[in-house]
């Protein structure tokens, strides 16, 4: 069976529910009152599949404005994007748009990137329609879903699918770069970001398809 590791980079806008995503796939925990990212923050996950262990890398990256310009350090080097919005915040959904923008002319020309609509527990508030999203998403060809951080709604099977059905596991670069991996942690430990060394992330339980 193929393992290899794999770094992904989350990015949307502040209070968009990117660190709740992550803290729920990687550590299968919700708050209610998360703190905001400062800098970047590291995550580890292991994905086992049919053919292949990826062990993911993700780096978290902060909705601040103040913090945009440390973003290229962390989505250059990256397999793959995860691009946040709030269902219930047009303004999170146009600065997504922009994050798009920016990654298709400036990130790894392999990059995946997927499209994340959050907080789907807050329909009633829904500010974004889910075909509007979509379309956007396939002119675009990204990987579009909607989750909810706060119920797991579709958290697990963002990353899985991601990973499963738009990546080549055996091709694309981005599955890992130790160079840029280590200057992604220095940067954000410079700039105060809370980060975990590369070598010794959290302790995580692996997930398993299912």
């Amino acid at each position: 069976m193929l393992s290899r590791p794999s770094w992904w980079v989350l990015l949307g806008d502040l209070g968009a529910g990117k660190t709740s995503i992550v803290v729920r796939f990687a550590k299968g925990l919700y708050y209610d009152c998360q703190e905001s990212t400062i800098g970047a923050a590291f995550f580890s996950q292991v994905l086992i599949m049919d053919e292949a262990t990826v062990k993911l890398d993700i780096w978290d990256t902060a909705g601040q404005e103040r913090y945009h310009s440390l973003a290229p350090m962390y989505y250059r080097g990256a397999a793959a994007a995860v691009v946040v919005y709030d269902i219930s915040s047009t303004d999170s959904y146009i600065r997504a748009r922009k994050w798009v923008d920016e990654l298709q002319r400036q990130g790894n020309p392999h990059l995946v990137m997927a499209l994340v609509g959050n907080k789907v527990d807050l329909e009633e508030k829904r500010q974004v329609g889910t075909q509007e999203a979509m379309e956007y998403a396939e002119r675009n060809g990204l990987f579009f879903i909607e989750t909810s951080a706060k119920t797991s709604q579709n958290v697990t099977e963002l990353f899985y699918e991601l990973g499963w059905s738009k990546c080549d596991l055996t091709a694309l670069p981005g599955w890992f770069s130790t160079t840029a991996g280590a200057a992604a942690t220095t940067a954000a430990a410079g700039h105060g970001g809370s980060v975990a060394p590369a070598d010794a992330p959290p302790p995580t339980p692996e997930i398993r398809h299912p």
